[in-house]
């Protein structure tokens, strides 16, 4: 097996690049390696078009496998991996929105780019060498693609910023952010952070843009000896004869027709002047004459914004549509925010669960618990279609995670707040922007519910329109047409003080550091606004939690004491849940969640646990039961799982002859705790108890008031028995 290995080091450890004849049949194929985190990356095109598609059909495909690892997951019956985790969908759309827009979008011949994880170091996340493969495997293979592209980690704060940042120093820092580009534009940003300003920020992203450059440099020492040449495709073009007869029909009535107040409105007269060209051209060119107006409504809309500053609802370039916000809408959730900008409105809904609830993540790179999850949903009447609805696509998953990422650093830790939060986005309705949105909504819903975050966290979505001369336009609040046939699709939330979360992608080359520069600048202006309107709403999280919501109480044990209140087998722990009904959550550093809708019963779970882990002590009187008798004494349970021996002789003060004539199994009785033995033992006595003041003698038998009585019958004792020795 033929190697060719390329060399370099990256952020202090060393980038390994290996080409082999491993997936030979693919069109291109390459083992990158950084640290012990290994990834094969291949590239493979149809050798025909696709028919029926007006669009590029690429797909990228990003898989782990659990012997990357070393472990073996999955469920007791399912021991194999099946559908993606969403950290592999997050990466997969991480790495086809940094490639696609090198691709001609005329290509109709489909394209799968496949990544698969071959091991993992857990200190370098796959990602960055991921995307180095994909752009390397394309790049080096008879596949016609505009790279290469490079991507890299920065991490760190106000302190510094550093490339390729290990999970522990990501976890640990300021900003996790991923940023990707060629060696003249940035093409693609993810971003995580803690509040930080705008100019920290793009601070950060220069450094990644910079490390950018290095790589590409690398990459194209390895095309120097590795590249092939690139096949010839077929692209969809218009015929020029057809093009020209359609030039001529539509005239500029299209720019006439694109400006409407509302969505519907604008669509309602785009859709009746394609229907009235696809009639004046033929229905059986349809396809061409949509793709052909498809092409005319982009070239429209750039030059009514760049040229004429006239936007498709009559904004300005920096201004926000109608805001509206409102909370408490559902009466029996635990908390609810509608957020409106225009005609987007997204409903999110907050639950609040006990620790038990958290979510259990499993996956090759993350494991562990996660107690704050937000989730997205896109229902198809939010746009007005009719689709089949078969659970979260890669899009909802990757919005429902930005929104949650732009949350996450104002969720109060769990020894603040030790509940478990859910936070579910409704899409009601749709025109652009409503991820955005979300993050509005659930912020409203977090302070509706009670959860203390400090303050609101806002998004808005800003776009682009650019010619070919480089002459552009920023948009603040980006809807349907400006997304669509807009340049960039560029998300900022974050707080008054500073940007929790970024998202970036484009349909052109990139960007360049002033303009990310000067889109943030905007987006900060715009998410004051916004905060002003969500603050007027709701200042401040309500004091009490919604009277549906879950209590929880936290208790600290020593941990030496965990396995009593466990019990063996879980049997103290079972029995607890099953007469109090609430729910148990035990951590290793003996702290414990007794969580239960009803005070009572989490009152009295907490009395058991209060009972079990209590500490015996001499002289203290119990009410306890009698569990077991023997001819010596009888078996007290004291406390649960906690009980003691009380001999014969400290039954009562007298002579006892049998101990089934002063208690029975069952029997409730006072006892005091006599002496502790060891290994636990306790010796009680009812007594000491019950008669506090009698004499130390014993007489042989009782007094009359205090005689054991029997009813005549089987169990009357017989007047004489043979002495017992003992």
């Amino acid at each position: 097996m033929g190697q060719t290995i390329f060399r370099k080091e990256v952020a202090g450890r060393e980038l390994v690049v290996e080409f082999s004849n491993l997936a030979e049949q693919a069109n291109g194929s390459v083992i990158v390696r950084y640290g012990q985190t290994t990834v094969l990356a291949t590239a493979v095109m149809s050798k025909t078009a696709r028919e029926g598609v007006d669009y590029l059909p690429l797909l990228v495909e990003y898989e782990e496998r659990f012997y990357a690892a070393g472990k073996i997951f999955g469920s007791r019956f399912i021991r194999r991996e099946s559908r993606p985790s969403e950290e592999a969908t997050l990466t997969g759309r991480l790495i086809d929105r940094a490639i696609r827009p090198r691709f001609d979008q005329r290509m109709r011949q489909e394209v799968q780019v496949v990544i698969t994880v071959l091991s993992i170091d857990e200190e370098n996340d796959p990602d960055v060498p991921a995307l180095i493969g994909a752009s390397l495997a394309l790049a080096t293979s008879d596949i016609p693609w505009q790279g290469p592209v490079a991507g890299v980690r920065v991490g760190g704060g106000a302190a510094g910023f550093t490339p390729n940042p290990t999970f522990k120093e990501r976890e640990e820092g300021a900003l996790d952010l991923f940023v990707a580009g060629t060696k003249e534009r940035i093409n693609m940003m993810e971003a995580g952070a803690k509040e930080l300003p705008e100019a920290e920020m793009v601070e950060a992203v220069g450094a990644g843009f910079a490390a950018i450059k290095e790589l590409i440099d690398f990459q194209e020492e390895i095309l120097a000896a590795q590249a092939r040449p690139k096949a010839k495709v077929v692209l969809a073009e218009p015929d020029p004869e057809f093009k020209a007869r359609f030039e001529q029909i539509a005239g500029d009535r299209l720019g006439q027709t694109l400006n409407a107040p509302t969505k519907t409105e604008l669509a309602t007269k785009i859709s009746a002047l394609k229907e009235e060209l696809v009639k004046a051209l033929g229905e059986d060119r349809r396809t061409e004459t949509e793709s052909l107006f498809e092409s005319t409504v982009n070239d429209a809309v750039h030059r009514a914004v760049i040229e004429q500053g006239k936007r498709p609802d009559g904004r300005t370039a920096s201004e926000l549509r109608e805001l509206r916000a409102t909370v408490g809408l559902i009466s029996r959730t635990h908390g609810s925010g509608l957020f409106m900008r225009g005609q987007t409105h997204a409903l999110s809904i907050l639950t609040l669960g006990t620790p038990s609830d958290q979510q259990l993540i499993e996956g090759i790179e993350i494991r562990g618990k996660k107690r704050f999850l937000h989730h997205y949903n896109f229902p198809p009447y939010s746009v007005g279609e009719i689709k089949p609805m078969r659970g979260p696509g890669r899009r909802e998953i990757g919005h429902g995670a930005l929104a949650e990422r732009a949350l996450k650093p104002l969720i109060p830790n769990a020894d603040a707040f030790p509940y478990t939060i859910r936070i579910v986005s409704e899409i009601l309705s749709s025109n652009g922007s409503s991820s955005m949105a979300s993050v509005c909504g659930s912020s409203l819903a977090l302070m509706d519910a009670g959860v203390p975050i400090a303050k609101h966290v806002a998004g808005v979505a800003m776009g682009l329109m650019m010619n070919d001369v480089d002459r552009y336009v920023v948009l603040t609040d980006i809807q349907g047409p400006e997304d669509h046939h807009g340049d960039m699709d560029f998300k900022v939330a974050g707080t008054a003080d500073g940007i929790t979360a970024v998202q970036m992608d484009v349909k052109i080359e990139g960007v360049t550091l002033p303009m990310v520069e000067e889109t943030f600048a905007q987006a900060r202006t715009a998410r004051m606004q916004i905060l002003e309107v969500m603050t007027g709403c709701i200042p401040n999280p309500r004091a009490e939690l919604s009277p549906y919501a879950p209590r929880i109480i936290t208790l600290k044990i020593d941990p030496d004491k965990i396995r009593e209140v466990i019990g063996p087998g879980g049997k103290m722990i079972n029995a607890i849940i099953a007469d109090t009904g609430a729910t148990i959550d035990i951590e290793d550093d003996g702290t414990i969640f007794i969580g239960s809708t009803s005070e009572e019963s989490a009152q009295k779970a907490v009395q058991w646990i209060n009972n079990i882990t209590r500490e015996v002590k001499v002289g203290e009187i119990y009410e306890g039961k009698v569990t077991r008798l023997m001819d010596f004494g009888a078996i007290v349970e004291i406390l649960p799982g906690q009980d003691g021996l009380v001999h014969i002789s400290e039954l009562a003060p007298w002579r006892v002859e049998r101990v089934d004539d002063i208690v029975k199994v069952g029997d409730a009785v006072p006892v005091k705790v006599k002496e502790l033995g060891p290994n636990g033992k306790i010796s009680l006595s009812l007594k000491a108890a019950r008669y506090p003041d009698a004499p130390d003698s014993q007489p042989d038998r009782p007094p009359h008031s205090d005689r054991p009585h029997h009813p005549r019958g089987r169990d009357r004792r017989p007047a004489s028995r043979t002495p017992r020795f003992r």
